[in-house]
């Protein structure tokens, strides 16, 4: 009888959907303990667009954040974190499954990706799941806005995630959920390019060469790799996905500054310079840091503790 149980948990710890629910688990971790970072980044990128024309108040990562201590509240640095935990119960399920699934038909047992192979995975899933869950994180870039709109005596547009949600359906329809997809996609392809491929090439490579093992030496290693290349690729196409999904729309649910995310681009490198695409990358790199830290230690924690192999 015991072994029959012993047998079942070890099926179900296999299972896809348990890894889901898993990933899950480690992003929302991941997600509360590094938001205010990811909530500071976006008001540094979106602040050449909003001074209109006038000197834009470039304090840095440390005094925005402080700003917005002393000038909002302190609990404003996790404002719009439901729907960003939202978001990665759809896109870091899909892009972390999908990635180890594409891996684990593609490799040989027991043998690593080769990177080519890792990046092509990593595109595609990250692709994917964020496509799926554009529509959450364009509530969470609009909520993380309202502070500095208030303070700015500007009328709030959202009063929660569930009103958001019902007013840019109810202005653009169920295409205006997407709005800013492409840059999205674009970004999460590229972070995510960074973020599996890096860590589960390092990964392997510290595991098979290196006396290591699998360890958590290793998953910091790795985590730490991870999170710096994925700042790299991805800072450019988040300033765009910022812009895009944060300006005002027409009656007709199209945007006022931007036609699309190239117009946003050439927009953007023409009047604030090329240095411009890598607005916040500071607290975007501190950020995927601790983020990648974070939930690979506990994604992988709870992978060992529930029976399930190691990523």
């Amino acid at each position: 009888m015991k072994d029959k149980t012993n047998n079942l948990t070890s099926d179900i710890a296999q299972k896809v959907w348990f890894k889901y629910i898993l990933s899950c688990c480690s992003a929302t971790c991941a997600e509360l303990v590094t938001y205010p970072l990811d909530l500071t980044k976006t008001r540094l990128q979106i602040q050449g667009e909003a001074s209109l024309g006038k000197a834009a108040p470039y304090r840095g990562f440390l005094r925005t954040a402080a700003g917005i201590v002393r000038e909002e509240g302190a609990r404003r640095l996790w404002q719009g974190v439901t729907p960003a935990i939202y978001r990665h119960l759809i896109y870091t399920g899909v892009r972390m499954n999908g990635y180890e699934w594409l891996r684990d038909r593609i490799a040989p047992p027991g043998r690593p990706l080769p990177v080519w192979q890792a990046a092509g995975a990593g595109l595609l899933a990250g692709g994917l799941g964020q496509l799926l869950a554009s529509p959450a994180d364009l509530v969470k870039v609009q909520m993380q806005m309202e502070g500095r709109r208030r303070l700015q005596g500007h009328k709030p547009r959202v009063k929660n995630a569930a009103h958001a949600f019902r007013k840019i359906l109810r202005e653009g329809g169920a295409r205006g959920l997407w709005k800013g997809c492409v840059p999205n996609v674009q970004r999460s392809a590229l972070v995510n390019l960074g973020d599996l491929t890096t860590y589960d090439s390092v990964k392997a490579r510290l595991v098979r060469g290196t006396n290591l093992g699998d360890t958590p030496v290793t998953h910091f290693l790795a985590s730490v790799a991870s999170g710096l290349v994925s700042a790299t690729l991805g800072t450019p196409a988040d300033v765009v996905k910022t812009r895009v999904m944060n300006q005002p729309t027409d009656a007709s649910g199209r945007g006022t500054l931007y036609r699309n995310s190239i117009d946003c681009f050439v927009r953007l490198v023409r009047e604030e310079g090329l240095l411009a695409m890598y607005k916040g990358f500071l607290p975007c790199w501190i950020r995927m840091a601790p983020w990648s830290l974070t939930f690979w230690f506990t994604y992988e924690n709870l992978r060992k503790l529930a029976g399930t192999e190691s990523f």
